[in-house]
């Protein structure tokens, strides 16, 4: 009998977590719920049937029992400071999370975090002044903090009944009673708990994974799967955040030990203006220029038709993630190279260094509150302050619905400072201008004007695809159409200067080429040709301002006679450190594409493990 006792006792064990934390486990485990049943990511799907985290039951009792079992540990009366810590910092958190989503359609982003520790006191009144008001309350913040009033009011009324307890004479409750009830308790919680483990470890491997990385790209790299962690409670999406910017600080430093390598011998700016264009997810096989059967490119094709535009014919990016594309081709760092990107210096200081004035307008890389993951690696060392300064003498402050207007903004910096006007007459001896555009990022139908759609789905007869999808496919069309008026307006205000306009997207997009049918990119599967063809090649050129071709006539041949030469974007810097007459010991002659040292067998590594070269088309 007394062994069978002891057997209980220890199966009962297993309640204790619960029922001496009880006010905790039931309070923090409603705190989470309302968390995962409120905020839904990402947001903008709140109206498109998403729903949300369908696990959030189970793997809430499991985090929260966890914590429960860690403070059954501590002695009692530490415990009591220990659980009003946590409940300080818990509340805090949802509470804050949820503002967050209330207020900035995002719940708390690596990009927030940054942006709170860039803001100085007097930007933070301003803040609080501006948003804070009693109309959070009639959002869903005020179910949180409804929540903590009722738990304040438990508290009270909780110790009022244990003193009114002891003063009533309660019938005695035999012990073997009370050791059977705690045992069926804890075999209830053994079964919620292996049912608990059995359906949320995958998750829990995934953040495990997720928390492991040496690098904000691994851990971008790492979201693409659709086995990625479900951050899925304020507190994993706070430290996530923590994390993630001080991986992003560590590569700033690396980023900083690289600046101290440039060293300019001398610079003749062979080319005074030069001008690089980034686009976004242009597929190279639904460009006009390159075969397309439908007018996409009309701008493009008349400039490549009086020559002012030369059509390079074999280029890929290095990956088919934005920001890995961004940091290889600004870092003269090249894949294959040792060590990292972080590990070279970036060529727009370069630049700034050998006496051109550079500018950089976007219209993506602006820290915004709800940024994802994917804007933040790709932006955080163009966004830290003190680093962007060395980069850059000017950089937009905003970004656009449009890219026209990106344009218009490049139009107010130039009327704002009458010396960019010519570079005859001011101190300027070279100018270097990036423009980061929009282009055809998803939502396609969101990159154009309504009244500049062209392309309708009826113009598709494509049976093989739902209407839904010719329609997806006619907003991709139409965007490209719409960024060939972009493209062919930037090169219209260098007409008259010295200058060279170079176009590079940053990859390439999945378009309903063949099967599967499907948009967008597929980040997790393995590199074949069909793949690289839809998400790697891209279209890529150069083009001669009049005053450029008939001043550098050999320079304008050498352009022409590299058309075909294969390309990876990676070592583009090398180009334009060519271009602009920069002598260093950083330049590489092999990986400049128009010089005859150029190597034309190097391979072209895609995603770090697929040698483009070697794919059979």
């Amino acid at each position: 009998m007394l062994k069978r006792l002891n057997i209980f006792k220890m199966i009962g064990w297993l309640f204790a977590p619960i029922g001496k934390n009880g006010a905790f486990f039931v309070f923090m485990f409603a705190l989470g719920y309302l968390c995962t049943q409120l905020e839904i990511m990402p947001y903008y799907l709140r109206n498109r049937g998403a729903k949300p985290y369908e696990l959030s039951v189970p793997e809430l009792f499991l985090d929260i029992y966890f914590l429960c079992a860690v403070l059954t540990l501590i002695p009692r009366k530490i415990r009591i400071f220990v659980k009003a810590l946590l409940y300080l910092l818990l509340y805090s958190v949802a509470i804050v999370d949820m503002y967050c989503y209330e207020r900035f359609e995002s719940t708390l982003t690596p990009t927030m975090l940054m942006l709170v520790g860039e803001t100085n006191v007097q930007e933070a009144q301003e803040f609080l002044s501006g948003y804070l008001s009693w109309d959070v309350i009639r959002t869903n913040v005020g179910w949180i903090l409804l929540l903590a009033l009722t738990h304040i009011l438990w508290t009270f009324l909780r110790q009022w009944l244990c003193k009114w307890r002891k003063r009533l004479i309660l019938p005695q409750v035999q012990p073997a009673m009370v050791t059977g009830l705690k045992a069926v308790l804890g075999c209830v919680t053994a079964w919620l708990l292996l049912d608990a483990y059995t359906q949320t470890w995958p998750n829990k491997a995934a953040m495990l994974r997720l928390f492991s990385y040496d690098t904000i790209g691994q851990v971008e790299h790492e979201l693409t799967r659709k086995d990625q962690a479900k951050l899925y409670v304020p507190p994993y999406r706070l430290v996530f955040s923590i994390y993630a910017n001080r991986l992003a600080a560590r590569q700033i430093v690396q980023l900083e030990a690289a600046s101290g390598k440039i060293r300019i011998d001398s610079c003749s700016f062979r080319v005074p203006e030069i001008v690089l264009v980034i686009g976004e997810s242009y597929n190279k096989h639904h460009s006009q220029l390159y075969g397309y059967d439908k007018p996409t490119t009309p701008r493009q094709v008349e400039m490549a038709a009086d020559s002012s535009l030369v059509v390079f014919t074999d280029v890929v990016a290095s990956w088919n993630l934005t920001s890995f594309v961004f940091k290889h081709m600004l870092s003269l760092w090249a894949v294959g190279d040792e060590g990292e990107w972080c590990d070279e210096p970036l060529f727009p200081e370069v630049f700034r260094k050998a006496g051109y004035q550079v500018d950089f307008l976007t219209n993506q890389f602006q820290p915004k509150a709800k940024d994802a993951v994917y804007d933040f690696s790709g932006g955080f060392f163009l966004n830290d302050p003190d680093f962007s300064k060395r980069q850059f003498d000017t950089r937009n402050s905003r970004t656009y619905r449009y890219d026209e207007t990106l344009l218009k903004a490049y139009d107010a910096l130039n009327q704002r400072d009458k010396s960019r006007d010519s570079l005859e007459t001011s101190k300027i001896q070279g100018r270097l201008t990036i423009l980061h555009l929009m282009g055809s990022h998803v939502d396609y139908r969101a990159r154009y004007p309504k009244q500049r759609q062209y392309f309708t789905p009826s113009m598709y007869q494509r049976p093989e695809l739902t209407d839904k999808q010719r329609r997806i496919l006619s907003d991709y069309d139409n965007s490209l159409r719409y960024n060939d008026s972009i493209l062919w307006a930037i090169t219209q205000r260098f007409m008259d200067k010295d200058a060279v306009v170079i176009y590079v997207p940053d990859h390439a997009e999945e378009i309903f080429d063949g099967k599967p049918y499907m948009y967008g990119r597929m980040h997790g599967a393995n590199i074949d040709y069909r793949l690289a063809r839809n998400e790697m090649e891209i279209p890529f050129w150069i083009w001669g301002s009049p005053r450029y071709i008939e001043q550098h006539p050999y320079g304008w041949k050498a352009i022409q006679a590299a058309k075909d030469r294969p390309l990876m974007t990676d070592v583009l810097p090398h180009l334009l450190l060519y271009l602009g007459g920069i002598s260093t010991p950083l330049y590489h002659p092999e990986y400049n594409v128009i010089t005859p040292e150029y190597n034309t067998r190097r391979p072209r590594i895609l995603k770090g493990v697929t040698d483009y070269n070697k794919l059979k088309k």
